[in-house]
C-alpha cells in the first residue's frame, strides 16, 4: 500500500536542522530521532504537518527510505513577533498543574489553547509579575532535513477519519 490521504503512516526517521544567518548557513545538527521503537505515526492528509513534508512522502510504500530537505518557507516559516506575549505569572499556578521552575528560561511550557488542543510556549524572560513567552513553533525559522524509512502505511478506520487523528497503540487514546 502506498502512503495517499485517510492512511495511517507510521515513520522511523532523523531530522536535523540548519538555519542561515547573514547569507552563513549553519552545519546541519540533529534535533530528533524516531527509531522502531518509538516510531512517528500520523494520518496523511489531516496531520496539520507542513504541505510540503506530506507532498514529499506520497506515493512510497512501506520499506521505501526518504532523504530530503524543507527550506524554512516549505516548513514552518519565520517567527512572527505577534506570537511573542507578556503573560502574568499568576495564570502559571499549582492548581493549574504548574510546578516551580516551569517558568525558567529556556522551558517549554505545556498549554493547551481554547479548544482544548496541546500547545507549548518557550519562556524567554521572567519580567517579574509577568513572564514573557514565545508561542511560534520551536522549528519556525529552521531548514528541516529529514532521512529515514517508512514503517508502516494502513487504511484509517472510520474512527481515526471521523476524530482526525491516529488511535491504538501508536495513536491516541481515548
Amino acid at each position: 500500500m502506498e502512503i495517499t490521504n485517510n492512511t495511517v503512516v507510521g515513520l522511523t526517521y532523523e531530522l536535523k536542522v540548519s538555519r542561515e544567518a547573514d547569507e552563513i548557513e549553519s552545519a546541519p545538527f540533529s534535533v530528533e530521532v524516531r527509531d522502531e521503537d518509538d516510531p512517528f505515526y500520523f494520518l496523511f492528509g489531516n496531520s496539520g504537518l507542513p504541505e510540503k513534508f506530506e507532498e514529499l512522502l506520497a506515493g512510497k510504500k512501506q520499506g521505501e527510505s526518504f532523504s530530503f530537505t524543507l527550506l524554512a518557507a516549505e516548513a514552518y516559516g519565520e517567527a512572527d513577533d505577534e506570537m511573542i506575549m507578556a503573560i502574568p505569572k499568576a495564570q502559571f499556578t499549582s492548581e493549574r498543574g504548574f510546578e516551580e521552575g516551569m517558568l525558567d528560561e529556556g522551558n517549554f511550557l505545556p498549554l493547551m489553547d481554547e479548544n482544548g488542543y496541546p500547545m507549548q510556549a518557550k519562556v524567554l524572560k521572567d519580567l517579574g509579575e509577568e513572564v514573557l513567552l514565545d508561542f511560534n513553533h520551536p522549528l519556525v525559522g529552521f531548514d528541516l532535513h529529514f532521512e529515514g524509512e517508512v514503517m508502516e502505511v494502513r487504511e484509517a478506520t472510520a474512527e481515526e477519519l471521523s476524530h482526525g487523528h491516529v488511535h491504538g497503540e501508536h495513536g491516541h487514546q481515548h
